[in-house]
């Protein structure tokens, strides 16, 4: 895909400016190992779900299930309907997002900011992850109704396809020299989108699936968390996007040391999202054993302005203990290390 970094000067809508996020170097080892991050929330929305979002929409209007003055509806935590949202807006359609008490307060402002009509599950104060009412409360909206569409984030090929764009793009800002690939697994199409695409183009790759501590997609015992949009809850589906004979390995990372990471590198000058600090971990972690010359590129799929009152406000975070000054100045030292190799 030539010039897949390239876009015109001047664009004519918000959905436009998708694509050609930045790759920053966080960290480097003394035997030249680096740890590239793809900084997706330069992405309109501050999120890369609005490149899957845009897909969605158009394999349904190439299909003809949507068309002029139709209706999206779509279960989300918040940033696919934030997507959603922006390309309803361009487009003409009525857009529902079914949401829970458990997503962020700023993207649900945001959503409601450009139109989207907010269908809640779960009672006034909850803060459960509710994916499953979410899903069924989406379906029954959509059913039976002429020119809806439920989106279905979980199970649209769509999703996949709308991520192939990022492989190309690391392939050609990178001329091929990834040997790792780090993301997160939640509806599975960021990763595995990517994934797939990249390990074409780059024989060879490693891929590593990361999930918060609590989800089911890799086994283990099931326990509420609070990473944001990511994992697969307990009661919910697994997403037919989630190709687990596609990885190397997938890992599982609690919110302490996701949110610890999160803050520790605010402190180099970049706000990253929960699930993106879960990533940044196991990269961080496991780069120094890397064979000398690697390079590992991680996926950061959300920016974390949208979290101060939750991951970077200290009274939220001691409230659930997950508060771990320690684990913080230990990331911290270990950031600084791999720094001064830069």
């Amino acid at each position: 895909m030539p010039g897949a970094l390239q876009r015109p000067a001047v664009v004519s809508r918000v959905s436009d400016l998708v694509g050609g996020t930045p790759l920053l170097e966080l960290a480097t080892t003394g035997t030249g190992s680096r740890l590239l991050l793809k900084l997706e929330m330069f992405n309109p929305t501050g999120t890369a779900k609005i490149r899957m979002a845009r897909a969605m929409v158009d394999a349904a209007e190439a299909r003809g299930a949507l068309r002029a003055g139709g209706r999206i509806v779509e279960s989300t935590s918040g940033n696919t309907g934030l997507g959603l949202s922006v390309v309803a807006a361009e487009r003409g359609y009525t857009f529902t997002a079914v949401v829970d008490r458990h997503a962020c307060a700023d993207k649900l402002r945001a959503m409601k900011a450009l139109g989207a009509e907010l269908v809640h599950v779960g009672d006034d104060g909850a803060a459960e992850l509710a994916t499953a009412a979410r899903e069924e409360l989406a379906a029954e909206l959509a059913r039976g109704q002429d020119n809806t569409v439920f989106t279905e984030q979980h199970h649209n090929p769509a999703n996949g396809a709308g991520y192939v764009p990022v492989a190309h793009e690391l392939d050609e800002a990178l001329g091929g020299r990834i040997d790792v690939l780090i993301g997160a697994v939640g509806t599975g199409g960021a990763l595995f989108g990517t994934g797939r695409e990249l390990t074409r183009l780059v024989p060879g790759l490693t891929l590593i699936g990361v999930e918060p501590e609590g989800s089911i997609a890799f086994g283990g015992p099931a326990h509420a968390y609070y990473q944001s949009g990511t994992g697969t809850p307990e009661g919910a589906e697994l997403g037919a996007l989630v190709d687990l004979d596609l990885l190397d390995e997938g890992v599982k990372v609690g919110d302490v040391e996701a949110f610890a990471t999160c803050r520790a590198v605010a402190r180099t000058g970049l706000l990253i999202g929960g699930s993106a600090g879960g990533v940044v971990y196991v990269a961080l972690t496991r780069l120094g054993a890397l064979p000398p010359g690697t390079t590992v590129v991680a996926l950061v799929n959300d920016g974390g302005e949208k979290y101060l009152d939750t991951v970077f406000d200290d009274a939220w975070m001691r409230e659930r203990d997950l508060l771990d000054a320690a684990l913080e100045r230990a990331i911290d030292e270990l950031l600084a290390k791999l720094r001064r190799n830069r």
